[in-house]
């Protein structure tokens, strides 16, 4: 399994977290509130979102599928396109990917 973290800088946090949890509810499995999200996709990734005042705290979990196929990366792109397009006034917003857990001081 994989973790990737990032912590994403903008005042509209809520907003567009709220916006993703919305927009994939119809494919995949959502919850959500205000502040917090979990989206579980078809391939067996889980996005996990926690929103502030200040930032967008992300954390992508995805099954081990093998050392080179990309699927990580290819997942890192799929959410942050996706919330780039919700935050299109401000777009690109500032993805610094990184392995870990939000737990550990993301």
């Amino acid at each position: 399994m994989s973790v990737s973290v990032a912590r994403v800088p903008t005042a509209s946090a809520s907003r567009y977290l709220q916006q993703l949890a919305k927009h994939w509810s119809h494919k995949m499995e959502v919850s959500f509130s205000a502040e917090e999200a979990r989206i579980a996709f078809p391939n067996g990734s889980v996005l996990e979102l926690r929103a502030d005042s200040a930032t967008l705290d992300v954390v992508l979990t995805v099954p081990d599928d093998g050392p080179d196929d990309g699927v990580v990366a290819r997942m890192r792109e799929v959410v942050a396109s996706h919330l780039d397009r919700f935050a299109f006034r401000e777009a690109p917003l500032t993805f610094d990917w990184r392995d870990g857990d939000w737990r550990d001081g993301a």
